[in-house]
């Protein structure tokens, strides 16, 4: 139907979440209908991220330096360690404007099902940062995998750093809720609602 080259641009955008065939037809044919300079700008921006980005040596989250903006500014609470799922999660909670602490990316969640083992996350430096903390808010998602997590880390942390407080935010999320889904005032209460995890 369409040409080979427009045909592969299609499947191409077809592999972004939430689009579908047409939605990936219209991106096709106005990337087609573009300037080149704009084409060429777009192309280039994707593969910058490819190629800059990387994880945060201290805590995950994305970054073009050793280490993010975040783990780099002396204003944040250092002692206060919020452990997310994945870099959406850290975006999500940076628009509150409410959390001053400082943040561990985990980069998924425990999942059998899935294959996915404690070995497999970013634990082991999180342990690690626990022992200068005060208090490790735990953010994982209100989903099965995002409650064995949060079960396992407060385990974990129990024996491995006895005296550091493990809480656990409130949901104010809905079962099954992801946090990069989530609107700022929730986001707001769920961190506002944490309690000590049991």
């Amino acid at each position: 139907m369409y040409p080979k080259s427009l045909e592969q641009l299609i499947q191409s955008f077809k592999l972004l979440p939430g689009v579908g065939e047409k939605t990936a037809e219209r991106y096709a044919l106005l990337i087609y209908e573009s300037e080149i300079q704009d084409v060429e700008q777009f192309a280039k921006a994707l593969m910058d991220v490819k190629e800059n980005l990387h994880a945060c040596k201290i805590c995950g989250n994305l970054c073009e330096d050793c280490e993010c903006d975040l783990c780099k500014d002396d204003t944040r609470n250092k002692r206060v360690i919020f452990v997310v799922q994945s870099a959406k999660d850290v975006i999500a909670m940076e628009k509150t404007n409410e959390f001053k602490g400082v943040y561990h990316v985990l980069n998924g969640l425990i999942s059998a099902t899935k294959g996915v083992m404690p070995e497999d996350l970013n634990i082991a430096s999180l342990i690690e940062r626990a022992k200068d903390a005060d208090e490790i808010i735990i953010g994982t998602s209100a989903t099965m995998d995002g409650e064995t997590t949060a079960m396992y880390l407060d385990r974990l942390l129990a024996m491995q750093v006895p005296n550091v407080l493990v809480t656990r935010i409130a949901h104010g999320l809905p079962s099954g809720g992801m946090l990069d889904y989530a609107d700022e005032v929730t986001l707001t209460h769920a961190l506002s609602d944490r309690k000590k995890m049991q």
